[in-house]
């Protein structure tokens, strides 16, 4: 179960597309120098670093739909990544914990914003193995596409021109992936239909829901 969201607007795509064009990339292997498959560029800077990452968590924080696909507990912090001709990342499951300065975050959910215009590049989609079949995806600008961290995935090839996205991991309050997904449906369905039953009824599918939601998820 995979979602796609418009989390950025212009201006903030603009800014981060400067904050990438003014300051420094390093090869993104220096984060985990062991692993051959990583072929791209990261952000390096540490000022830029948190100016980008900040524009981004606060557009998947004040997105709603984030909110009821992910129902999050904590995020490491977005990174700006950048893939140029000849760069790829080979298929690979994202590490179960991230570690990070002030802590560790479990990874339930990937996410990758896409800050250009796939019109700019050849190659460089984003692959997801999904049940018994993959699909890929190359997202317009300010696009982001969350799935499970479990889910093996790949950046093909980048042939031609410039792929820069934006890449962060998700602690969920539900772990459980059916469990979570169950819980967005259940959402959808009393978002969608709730002036079109009766209200006693809206109101037990709501309760049904928070019940589950109680249930399934640990505190954050």
């Amino acid at each position: 179960m995979y979602r796609i969201l418009k989390l950025l607007e212009p201006a903030q795509i603009d800014q981060l597309k400067q904050i990438a064009a003014s300051t420094q990339f390093v090869d993104g292997r220096i984060s985990n120098p062991a692993n051959t498959a990583k072929q791209n560029m990261q952000l390096h800077d540490p000022q830029a670093y948190q100016k980008s990452s900040e524009i981004v968590r606060n557009a998947m924080l004040q997105s709603p739909e984030f909110h009821e696909f992910a129902f999050p507990t904590a995020m490491a912090p977005p990174l700006l990544t950048r893939y140029e001709p000849g760069m790829k990342y080979g298929v690979h499951g994202d590490a179960a914990y991230i570690q990070l300065p002030k802590g560790t975050v479990r990874s339930d959910l990937s996410c990758t914003v896409f800050l250009n215009d796939p019109a700019e590049y050849e190659g460089g989609a984003l692959k997801v193995w999904l049940g018994e079949g993959s699909m890929e995806f190359k997202l317009q600008p300010g696009e982001a596409i969350v799935y499970p961290s479990n889910a093996l995935h790949e950046v093909t090839e980048v042939t031609k021109g410039e792929r820069l996205v934006a890449i962060t991991f998700i602690e969920s309050r539900v772990s459980d992936p059916f469990q979570r997904h169950m819980l967005f449906e259940l959402g959808e369905i009393a978002a969608l239909e709730g002036d079109k039953i009766a209200e006693e009824n809206h109101m037990k599918l709501r309760f049904v829901r928070e019940s589950l939601y109680r249930k399934w998820s640990s505190p954050g």
